[in-house]
């Protein structure tokens, strides 16, 4: 069997909060308890958003936490446009690529269902449309590259909730993998960039299962194994909120000026229940400690660390 690749691939719009480096943390453990590797690549497709700042931060919070990651030279997704084009080449030499010229007021008033993350299932409504109609929308606005996902179902078992379902027109719908202004999509991305690399564990949130049946078909398309996807369970605030840079839940400005290095991997390990009462513990101890069999599957709430670091 070969040797496990896992990876934490972060998107540097803002600074790593608790629930980043929760994920990190458990996709590092994870990788570490089955003596396989961790790769560290920086997610800047939205390069608006993104700042080099941030990236050199999140590395140097990683780097004090104790992260250790094995590739040398950290791929940032803004330099791998010549990947994604090949990539894309070989999707559209398939035939299942099209013109879409919805604007995203189209999507929202369509009567189309909603996925989970609350973005709106694409209708199809350009797949079908005839040459002339193709080259008068081509006249008026650029359009953007979309993937027909085909009828049927995706099937997939997770590491952690197990077998995963859905229908990928009612639940996907075809997906954007290059927008109107020319950049690559996050899951042509994501794809493209885990298959070049050789990830085969990815660990992230559970907010991201979707996601994986979209990867997973692509994977298929171009021939590749697939990774086995581990999804976490939300860090949540007392509201049921999910932690997020935007609204500046703890970010590692403060878990630095509050906590050791060890103090935060077992109030960590603490929240995720692998200890009963939070202590400090080193890395090592907390691969000791860490199995998929005792992280729950509810989404765990998190009190406000700063009061009790007060």
């Amino acid at each position: 069997m070969s040797p496990v690749t896992g990876r934490f691939a972060p998107s540097p719009s803002g600074r790593m909060h608790l629930g980043n480096v929760y994920a990190a943390l458990l996709s590092w453990l994870s990788a570490r308890k089955q003596g396989g590797s961790w790769l560290l690549r920086i997610e800047d497709l939205d390069r608006q958003r993104c700042r080099r700042e941030y990236a050199d931060l999140l590395m140097d919070d990683l780097t004090w936490l104790g992260l250790e990651w094995d590739n040398r030279d950290v791929p940032f997704q803004s330099g791998r446009d010549g990947l994604y084009e090949k990539t894309l080449s070989a999707l559209e030499e398939q035939g299942l690529v099209y013109d879409c010229f919805c604007r995203r007021t189209d999507l929202l008033s369509a009567s189309a269902p909603h996925a989970s993350d609350g973005t709106p299932v694409y209708s199809g409504r350009c797949r079908g449309l005839s040459p002339s109609e193709r080259a008068r929308l081509g006249s008026e606005r650029k359009a953007a590259r979309r993937l027909y996902v085909g009828e049927g179902s995706s099937f997939f078992t997770d590491g952690h909730y197990g077998l995963q379902r859905c229908d990928m027109q009612r639940d996907v719908g075809d997906c954007i993998v290059r927008r109107a202004d020319g950049n690559f999509s996050y899951q042509l991305a994501v794809v493209a960039d885990d298959a070049a690399m050789g990830v085969t564990e990815v660990v992230r949130g559970r907010d991201l299962l979707p996601s994986a049946h979209v990867q997973r078909y692509l994977y298929s398309l171009l021939g590749v194994e697939p990774p086995c996807y581990c999804h976490l369970p939300l860090l949540v605030g007392p509201d049921g909120r999910r932690l997020s840079k935007r609204d500046k839940d703890i970010d590692m400005g403060f878990l630095r000026s509050a906590c050791t290095q060890q103090g935060l991997v077992g109030h960590i390990m603490h929240l995720c229940g692998f200890i009963e009462q939070e202590q400090p513990l080193s890395l090592e101890e907390a691969l000791a400690l860490f199995s998929w069999e005792r992280l729950p599957r509810a989404d765990i709430e998190v009190e406000n660390l700063q009061k009790s670091a007060d």
